[in-house]
């Protein structure tokens, strides 16, 4: 099986900082899992996953599809952690945007459960919708895994490339389909591709599934814009990208929303005149409200306060 994850690869070494941020906490995300403890200081669930560790130990990051059958098990009834395959994916998107179409077939056609021939006609839309709309509609992918749903650079399920990019069937895929087809210079490609990544989200609590989320939308970047413009982005222009995907896709327990693994966020009201209880603070990680970014009013809000409204 062709490695799909290099930590050591150009643009993922060079963006690590950036694509281990919490942007909740200002430091890094934790690992969240037990499953790399054997491997001692700083593999602890609660640790968090730092630049020069992974140097020290590129192979440590890797798809599910890749783990030992043991390891897939254990996690699977520990954390309920499963694959989806890239055709159910391909599906469950397509009726996404037969909606928002209001038509079949949009970007592809299945010709039995399994398979499906992309669509290579120049996509329309609707009179009274744009191109532009379509990026910029915001799309979440909840306990995100690898992103599946957001970007399928490969099939979850066997580990298999998925080339050209035309062919993927990720909802940021999708969009990045439709910013090819509608600009002609790079400077509008970057810049409605940009709106592209700041229009999906996705949360996820296992740190090496989430590493490799972001790792997979920055990747995904790399090829649209390698296919396009037939030359690698420069630094320069993979950064700002992996600052949205620090952004856009974070470290979450979603049943709390909050960062995961942190003592009890406290609500009831504080009496300044009241004694001090005499027992101490448990240790260890405050149990934060997650943030994320409105990247249209250029605000940073509460994301369990979105859920209220």
């Amino acid at each position: 099986m062709e490695k799909l994850i290099d930590i050591e690869s150009y643009p993922i070494q060079d963006t690590l900082n950036l694509l281990l941020q919490d942007k909740t906490t200002k430091g890094n995300i934790i690992w969240a899992t037990d499953t790399y403890e054997d491997l001692g200081t700083g593999f602890s669930d609660k640790d968090e996953i730092g630049v020069t560790l992974l140097m020290n130990q590129p192979d440590v990051i890797k798809p599910r599809i890749a783990k030992d059958a043991d390891t897939q098990l254990a996690r699977t009834r520990k954390k309920a952690e499963v694959y989806t395959p890239v055709w159910l994916c391909c599906q469950m998107c397509n009726y996404l945007d037969d909606e928002w179409f209001g038509r079949e077939h949009v970007f592809n056609k299945f010709y039995d459960n399994h398979y499906w021939n992309t669509t290579d006609d120049k996509i329309t839309f609707p009179e009274e919708k744009t191109w532009q709309q379509y990026v910029d509609s915001r799309r979440l992918e909840i306990t995100c895994g690898e992103a599946p749903f957001l970007v399928s650079r490969y099939d979850a399920a066997t580990g298999n490339l998925i080339v050209p990019p035309k062919r993927r069937i990720g909802l940021l895929d999708r969009k990045l389909r439709i910013v090819d087809e509608n600009t002609d210079t790079l400077e509008d490609w970057m810049t409605w591709t940009t709106r592209a990544f700041q229009s999906v989200y996705g949360y996820e609590l296992q740190g090496d599934n989430l590493l490799i989320a972001r790792i997979n939308l920055l990747m995904t970047f790399v090829d649209y814009y390698e296919y396009r413009w037939r030359k690698q982005p420069t630094l320069k222009e993979l950064r700002p990208i992996a600052n949205i995907i620090a952004w856009n896709i974070w470290q979450m327990d979603g049943f709390k929303d909050t960062v995961p693994l942190g003592k009890p966020l406290g609500y009831e009201e504080v009496d300044l005149f009241a004694m001090p209880a005499p027992e101490e603070e448990p240790a260890g990680r405050v149990a934060e409200l997650c943030k994320i970014r409105d990247w249209r009013s250029g605000r940073t809000v509460m994301f369990h306060y979105l859920k209220e409204r």
